[in-house]
């Protein structure tokens, strides 16, 4: 058998109706921690130095090759 119960305080508050005598011994398994957050960086780690035919001036005239804007030295 399983209940949902709620703890407040340290003190676990059994569902109404439900009874459990004095002196019963109960395994209580805590719920497992969800993981840690990953940071962007390592969400993309995996692309980092997949595309290796861009232009070695991307960054610097990103505008000229999207918007075709003039190109800066």
């Amino acid at each position: 058998m399983s209940i949902t119960v709620v703890v407040e305080n340290d003190t676990i508050k059994l569902p109404p109706g439900v009874h459990v005598p004095d002196g019963t011994k109960l395994e209580i398994t805590l719920p497992e921690e969800a993981p840690k957050p990953q940071s962007v960086a390592q969400r993309y780690a995996a692309l980092v130095g997949v595309v290796d035919d861009m232009p070695a001036d991307l960054a610097r005239n990103l505008d000229h090759y999207i918007h075709g804007h003039a190109k800066k030295p």
